[in-house]
């Protein structure tokens, strides 16, 4: 009754949706639909969705888990307990400091529909940390949209940034749309509408804040970011205020597949460490001959099973919104090339036949969700977060754990893994493959110059003579010694593509072994290793600027 009185439309139905919200929180599924009903200022909308949350928690078997924390609250837990793991190191204030968020955009502006309706669009933008700047971070369109969880977004891109010392601070976006119901040409234009309002707010541009794709984002809506900027700011630089864009418009070789290829770095580094493989009882380290599973075959997902099974691992689970497959083979997995290919004809995973094995189990409809559960070395949620929690943790058969998505194992699940010994490779790590080539199409679009282009030939000149002297020393006693395929390998020079590649490895490699070795000093999880290095760093960043608190 107190949302309905003295308030336009539009504000009510946000006084509404934060109602659901909140009884989606502390009540039942239930409850929150018998609420969308009892507002009589409601829009269908509003209601549709509280129908839809009621009938996926009845098609989903699971047990009430309204005690699960808000994405917001999940960071926030993580943030406080790393936070106690150097409270002699870090100042209290200083934490405090580095947890809140510096600055969120709010944004409601009109779009027409093609049958001439207005509809306002919701959109946010926030910045959680100006320790470095620009800010960095995606941005998604998404229904589900909303400011919690961009600023929890926001947050973990801070901490993302700080472990892999790449030097953003996190920043996120978002527009709560649906991009599958409007055309290219409304995507367009809320795109660059988009765009205008961040750009009269100042919050784009190359050295303030950058954003990157996200859900329901691509190449295709990073260009039209850039072109709208640039014809608002047509600064030299104006490339460079935005990632993930085409090619053509400045975009770098490599960055479609690097959060993906991230992941996958990151895991054959736990995977090639001993201690780890130890700790996990798998009895030899190394990628291949693991049975993976990955839930969520997107951009992500797909790219890191590809690499997964190009180092001789095992992909025998794939899960999507409404379909996925899995098989108990010990020795053939799914090619996933042949599974994307069939997903994107067909749309279902349904009437999959892999080249070789056995015929894979269907899972449909509310048995979709079966597939976390499934038995496995490795399983990698890829796709949202919170999918694994305290209602099917104890159903999970894998010996380990690797965030390709962002948050998808809630506190109180984790706390559950680790009682069973299985491990975690934290999204704080494993999904920072992205920011990382970002942060290189950034440095790319400042220089103006493709990565290669000046050194390549030099490089390939240099490798020839090399080449020629150990011919004239060792072609006499051993003729032939190096077939021409191969010499022509070692003398080639690095394509943009090598660089990318080589520079992510270096980071993720890097950023992996950096937290193996905080986890096993503090004697913590690999989540709190991660945690606490980014701490550390940014805790670092700010005293030697001048903001008080100490450093050790």
């Amino acid at each position: 009754r107190q949302t309905s009185v003295g308030l336009t439309s539009i504000h009510t139905k946000h006084c509404a949706v934060a109602m659901l919200q909140t009884c989606s929180r502390s009540s039942t599924t239930g409850t929150l639909y018998l609420a969308a009903r009892a507002l009589p200022i409601c829009s269908t909308a509003f209601r549709k969705v509280a129908s839809r949350a009621f009938t996926s928690s009845a098609m989903s078997h699971e047990p009430n888990v309204a005690s699960e924390p808000r994405f917001l609250d999940m960071v926030g837990i993580n943030f406080d307990r790393a936070g106690e793991l150097i409270k002699d190191e870090v100042t209290p204030d200083m934490l405090a400091t580095i947890k809140s968020t510096n600055a969120t955009l709010q944004l409601a502006f009109p779009h027409r529909r093609p049958d001439g309706t207005i509809e306002v669009i919701h959109a946010y933008r926030a910045q959680h940390s100006h320790h470095r700047l620009p800010t960095k971070g995606g941005i998604r369109y998404s229904d589900g949209v909303n400011q919690q969880e961009v600023e929890a977004l926001a947050a973990l891109m801070t901490m993302k940034c700080a472990v892999v010392d790449v030097p953003f601070g996190g920043a996120k976006g978002g527009v709560c749309i649906n991009p599958r119901a409007y055309s290219e040409g409304e995507l367009e234009s809320i795109t660059r509408r988009y765009t205008l309002e961040l750009t009269r707010k100042g919050f784009i541009g190359p050295g303030i804040d950058v954003p990157a794709p996200d859900m329901g984002t691509g190449p295709r809506e990073m260009g039209w970011i850039k072109d709208a900027f640039a014809t608002l700011d047509p600064d030299l630089n104006a490339a460079a205020c935005v990632t993930g864009k085409p090619i053509s418009l400045g975009g770098v070789s490599g960055r479609t597949e690097a959060t993906g290829l991230g992941a996958f770095f990151g895991i054959r580094s736990f995977l090639n460490d001993k201690e780890f493989c130890d700790a996990c009882h798998f009895e030899e380290p190394g990628v291949k001959g693991k049975r993976f599973i990955v839930q969520g075959f997107g951009n992500v997902g797909y790219h890191a099973a590809k690499f997964i099974d190009n180092a001789g691992g095992l992909v025998v689970g794939v899960g999507e919104a409404n379909s996925a497959i899995y098989t108990s083979s010990s020795s053939v997995g799914f090619k996933p090339d042949a599974v994307r290919e069939h997903f994107m004809q067909h749309r279902t995973l349904a009437g999959f036949k892999p080249e070789s094995g056995p015929r894979p189990e269907l899972l449909e409809g509310d048995e979709v969700a079966r597939i976390l559960e499934m038995e496995c070395d490795m399983l990698v949620p890829a796709a949202l977060e919170q999918v694994i929690h305290a209602g099917n943790v104890d159903r999970l058969r894998c010996k380990a754990i690797a965030e390709g998505a962002n948050g998808p194992v809630t506190p109180s699940a984790e706390d559950a893994l680790l009682k069973r010994d299985i491990h975690i490779l934290p999204d704080l790590v494993l999904n920072a493959g992205g920011v990382t080539v970002s942060y290189i199409e950034w440095l790319k679009n400042l220089q103006h110059v493709r990565f290669g282009r000046l050194t390549k030939k030099w490089e390939e000149r240099s490798k020839r003579l090399m080449m020629s002297v150990v011919d004239s020393l060792v072609e006499k006693t051993l003729p032939g010694f190096l077939p021409d395929s191969l010499r022509e390998e070692v003398v080639k020079g690095p394509s943009e593509r090598d660089i990318v590649y080589s520079g992510l490895q270096e980071t993720m490699d890097t950023a992996c072994a950096e937290t193996r070795e905080t986890a096993h000093a503090l004697k913590v999880t690999y989540r709190m290793g991660a945690y606490v290095n980014a701490l550390r760093k940014i805790n670092r960043s700010l005293v030697d600027a001048g903001h008080g608190g100490r450093v050790f």
